[in-house]
């Protein structure tokens, strides 16, 4: 349940309404409110005259949910504005490996007319012994490429050892699917204001995915949204499955910007480009696409990076498709 308490509400009554009932409050886009379970339908009674307005929520989908804010969150990345009808393309490496490489790709950027790149400082690799990213080195370069060519910066959080670090470097911060859960990670994000994009665990239900994000939500940062990358089913040809059922879901139940990436959920990259306009004709509000100025040398996620002149191929095909729902690609 959320309830708006009055403008006129003093904090000793919003705390002893909040302390009253259990629920979380927090100030809210100029709004005071207090977020209940989902499972309380009614307030005491002694209360009715501090409040403006309430919604109750069948779940715990609740800041995120449409009967609580029907329109798409308006976060700003960046010349991008989600829910304005555009969509954001984000291109790059799965990791920063050198100033070379992170300089080619920002260049690619603009000659495409993009404004932002994507690339890991800190990478949550399964084995030990694989590349474990540059980190803050990492983070320099990128900061250095926004820097010089005015580009917006998406780089992921590994843990929570790190997480000002990354908040203090990037414009968008990256929760992967493996972090989805870390609950140091989610609160941090909430104290922060900088847009914070959460990936959908390969084992996580779309309720579980969406109160990861109430986490953030109810820490009083309404800058999130959600990345569908693929989950784990019994198939094995591809390295993922893309949920574009669930995407659906997401659009049609939540107030969240929904990004999809392609390069991950197939993890091979001669599915990319099919995976891509077909995330494209959904009207999503964005994409992120691995590539890589030379995939075969690259350090991680090497077979599913798209070479610069693939990109430069799929880019043309994907503009015609976002014209046919009434987008533009920024």
């Amino acid at each position: 349940m959320i309830i708006e308490l009055k403008n006129n509400t003093d904090s000793k009554q919003s705390e002893d309404f909040a302390a009253a009932h259990e629920g979380i409050r927090l100030f809210y886009n100029e709004r005071l409110l207090v977020v209940t379970p989902s499972s309380m339908k009614q307030t005491k009674p002694q209360f009715d005259s501090i409040i403006e307005k309430s919604w109750l929520m069948d779940s715990d989908i609740q800041l995120a949910s449409r009967k609580f804010q029907a329109e798409t969150r308006n976060i700003k990345i960046g010349n991008y504005t989600s829910g304005m009808a555009q969509t954001l393309l984000t291109i790059g490496p799965c990791g920063v490996e050198s100033e070379e490489m992170i300089e080619q790709t920002a260049q690619l950027i603009i000659e495409t007319g993009l404004t932002s790149i994507r690339a890991g400082a800190f990478k949550p690799r399964t084995s030990p012994y694989s590349f474990q990213g540059m980190g803050e080195d990492g983070l320099k370069l990128l900061a250095k490429m926004r820097d010089k060519y005015g580009l917006s910066v998406v780089t992921e959080v590994r843990d929570s050892t790190h997480i000002d670090m990354i908040i203090d470097y990037t414009d968008v911060v990256q929760i992967g699917a493996k972090a989805m859960y870390d609950h140091g990670i989610l609160r941090a994000c909430g104290q922060s204001q900088k847009p914070i994009l959460i990936k959908r665990g390969f084992g996580t239900t779309l309720q579980e995915f969406v109160q990861a994000a109430e986490f953030v939500l109810s820490g009083g940062n309404p800058n999130v949204m959600l990345c569908e990358r693929g989950i784990r089913t019994f198939e094995t040809k591809s390295r993922f499955t893309l949920d574009l059922c669930g995407v659906a879901y997401l659009k049609e139940n939540t107030n969240l910007p929904v990004i999809l990436d392609p390069s991950h959920a197939m993890g091979y990259s001669y599915g990319v480009p099919d995976l891509a306009r077909a995330c494209m004709a959904m009207g999503v509000d964005g994409l992120l696409i691995e590539v890589h100025p030379n995939p075969m040398l690259a350090k991680s996620d090497a077979a599913q990076q798209l070479t610069h002149n693939q990109f430069r191929a799929l880019f043309e095909t994907l503009k015609p498709i976002a014209n046919a729902v009434g987008r533009s690609i920024i």
